[in-house]
This record gives structure tokens, sequence and C-alpha cells, in this order.
């Protein structure tokens, strides 16, 4: 059996300090948020949303933001290939559906009802 290839990533010195750099700004924020809470709620949320702004850039600045940022351009890309059902299809599928949990029900209530038949009646001679 073959061995799949290892991916390696590569993170370059910068990459981590910009990753360092947006995580402090987030903890920044935090501590700005509850630290500023004398100095009113324009404030607090002011220099929070300032803060989580600058961390969010940042970490989109990063490797692993850029990655981040493809994969959803990917994902968006994927979606839009996907051929949706009409309204008539779903409520058709749906129907099904309904249809079969009503018969599997009825087949497990009559399966369960046998073999309580069977068991108590039949073998252990139980009668209620």
């Amino acid at each position: 059996m073959a061995n799949p290839p290892q991916v390696e990533t590569v993170t370059s010195g910068a990459d981590k300090a910009k990753l360092a750099v947006a995580v402090l700004l987030l903890i920044g924020a935090l501590v700005a948020y509850y630290g500023l809470s004398k100095q009113g709620a324009l404030a607090q949320w002011g220099a929070l949303i300032a803060l989580l702004a600058a961390g969010v850039a940042t970490f989109f600045t990063s490797e692993h933001g850029k990655a981040l940022i493809a994969y959803g351009r990917d994902s968006v890309r994927e979606v839009k290939k996907v051929v949706w059902p009409t309204r008539k299809e779903a409520g058709q599928m749906t129907l099904y559906v309904f249809i079969f949990v009503v018969v599997m029900a009825l087949f497990l209530w009559m399966t369960d009802k046998t073999l309580e038949w069977v068991l108590y009646d039949l073998i252990l001679g139980w009668k209620r």
C-alpha cells in the first residue's frame, strides 16, 4: 500500500509574528473593554471594536488568514455549482420521506408486537 504524500506547512517568522500580534490585539480588546468600564460605554465599545478589527485585519494578512479567505471563495464557487431541486421536486421528496417514516414505524410496531406475543404468550405463557 502506498504511503500518502506528507503535507508540510512552512510558516515564516513574520507570519508567526502576525499571528501573535493578532492574538495580542484580541486579548487587548477584552482587557480594554473591561478596563475602560469607568470611562463609559462609548469608550468601552469603541476600544473593543477597534482592537477586534485590528486583530482580525492582522490575522487576514497572515498565510492562515489568506488560506481561510481562499477556502471561503472556493466554498462559494462550489455552492454555485449545485443544482438545487425545484419546489415541486422538494415537495415530492419530502412526501416520500414522510411515507417511508410511517411505513417503517408500522413495520417496527408490528415486529415489536409479534415478538411480544411470541415471547410472553407462547414461550413464557404469561397472560395479561
